[in-house]
Parts: C-alpha cells; structure tokens; sequence
C-alpha cells in the first residue's frame, strides 16, 4: 500500500484534531508535528490554517453526504418514511461524534470563507431531503424540507449537548408527523 502524499498526511491529522479539538485550539505546529511534516511542506500544500480548513470542510462535505445519502436511501428502500433520518443520524451519534463539524465551525471560526462553505454544505443537505420529500409524494417538498432541517440541526446540536436517545425518538417523531400532516 501506497504511503499517504505529505498533503494527505496534513489533512487527515488536521480533520482528526479540527473535528476531535476544535479549529482555534488546534494549532498549526501542532498539526506539523503530528503529520510529520516540515512547516515549509505545510505551507506548500496551504497557504494559510483558514485554507486548511477550507480543505478539511471540503472533504468532509464530500465524505459525509455521501454517506448520509448512502445510508437514507438504504433505509428508504426498507421503509418509505421520512422519519429514517433519525436513524442515520442516530448511527452517526453512536460513533466518533463530535457535533456537526459545519456547525462547529461556524461557532468557533468565523471565518467568510468557512461560513460559506457550511451555509453551501447546509444548503446541499436541504436539497436531498427536499428531493427525498417529492419522491415520497409529500406536499410542499421545499417546506417539509425547511421543517426538516430544523429538526435535524437541533437533534445534532442537542445530541452534542446531551447525549440521550430520547433526542432520537423525539427527532423521529417529529419526522414522521411531517409526513404523517
């Protein structure tokens, strides 16, 4: 197998320690040490720590929606119910969860470019779940789906708060009465 290319080695300990830490509480010689990296290879690759965060939200987006829609459509197959999402999510919570890393970004960065990238990653996740809502014949798929995304984001930020299944039950009721209205 293949060693990872220096700008992989940079990015994979940068999502690691962004996701795991935080992105004002990661620092950049911290991320060289651990990848292994010279700073002048670093800076090669990334102009500056907010392009690596650019890149770290990048390929998370590209990572996570493909799985998220791997994994909502698998459980749509199974069962044509909107409310499916509060299972994904609920495998999400039970791993290595931290959060939305789109959320926590915009919370702790600050940064225009950041914002952009998680209002884009947002906007693209409302799309789905609105294509989602027209495929199961529900009335109004841009509103189920606006509707949906509240429930989503506040299963997430309130999971990340306090992990409980009852966040998962409450986030599948509310899904289903959606399709249920």
């Amino acid at each position: 197998m293949a060693t990872p290319s220096a700008r992989d080695r940079i990015l994979d300990t940068a999502a690691r320690l962004f996701y795991q830490e935080g992105y004002r509480a990661t620092g950049i010689d911290r991320i060289i040490a651990e990848s292994g990296v010279a700073k002048m290879s670093l800076y090669r690759h990334f102009a500056s720590k907010n392009a690596l965060i650019a890149a770290f939200l990048a390929r998370r987006h590209d990572e996570w929606m493909a799985w998220f829609r791997q994994d909502v459509e698998a459980r749509l197959a199974a069962r044509p119910r909107l409310d499916v999402i509060a299972d994904t999510l609920a495998d999400w919570f039970g791993s290595d969860f931290r959060g939305c890393a789109f959320i926590n970004v915009v919370a702790e960065a600050g940064d225009a470019q950041a914002q952009q990238q998680a209002a884009a990653h947002k906007a693209e996740l409302e799309a789905f779940i609105a294509e989602l809502a027209a495929r199961l014949d529900l009335p109004a798929p841009q509103a189920v789906a606006a509707e949906a995304m509240l429930c989503i984001e506040g299963m997430i930020v309130r999971y990340q708060m306090r992990p409980d299944s009852g966040v998962i039950e409450a986030g599948r009721r509310f899904l289903g009465r959606l399709q249920d209205d």
